[in-house]
């Protein structure tokens, strides 16, 4: 083999299909574009999604989620991540200066996965509830909080302070025009 009899491996090299080149390439004349239409001309088409006016299907579905956008602020880390890191004590300025989180991270959580075999301690690093077990069992420790259960909320019940109940007939008897004597009898005394 010399410098001048390289060549690419056979068929790993196809020559460009040119368009409207003639009848013997069978791409000729309307060169693959049909006959006539708007998509047969120059500068004919539409955008991308466009479905002739029927609503296209990227409006059709609904929206769902959103990236939120805090999603960088925590990094994760891995037990095994935790290995590469020399110090002893592990805070977030470690963790950014081997590079296991991204130095725009404001705050890193670390997460059971792989192995943990030495001792570290962890300040400012909040941990998954089996990573808090591996780094205990590999004789470590962590400042950060054991989350609690939230209570249960009871429902609130509010006692509705009962009206005194007039009885039906002395209702009655006060509405219309007997109601409108009175209060004029009233007003002359």
């Amino acid at each position: 083999m010399e410098l001048n009899t390289l060549k690419p491996a056979p068929g790993s090299k196809r020559a460009r299909k040119r368009v409207a080149r003639g009848i013997g390439s069978g791409m000729g004349k309307t060169g693959g574009r049909g006959h006539k239409g708007q998509r047969a001309r120059s500068g004919g088409f539409h955008k991308v999604g466009f479905e002739g006016g029927q609503m296209p299907l990227q409006r059709r579905l609904p929206k769902r989620g959103f990236k939120s956008l805090s999603r960088q602020d925590t990094g994760e880390v891995r037990l095994s991540d935790l290995e590469r890191v020399k110090a002893e004590k592990i805070d977030l300025a470690a963790l950014k200066e081997v590079g296991v989180v991204p130095e725009f991270a404001k705050g890193a959580k670390v997460i059971l996965s792989g192995k943990l075999t030495r001792k570290v301690a962890l300040v400012g690093v909040s941990v998954s509830k089996g990573a808090r077990a591996a780094i205990e069992a590999a004789g470590g420790s962590t400042d950060a909080p054991i989350p609690q259960p939230k209570p249960k909320r009871e429902p609130k019940i509010t006692a509705q302070p009962q009206a005194e109940a007039k009885p039906k007939d002395e209702g009655k008897a006060d509405k219309g025009t007997g109601e409108r004597k009175k209060d004029k009898e009233k007003k002359k005394a």
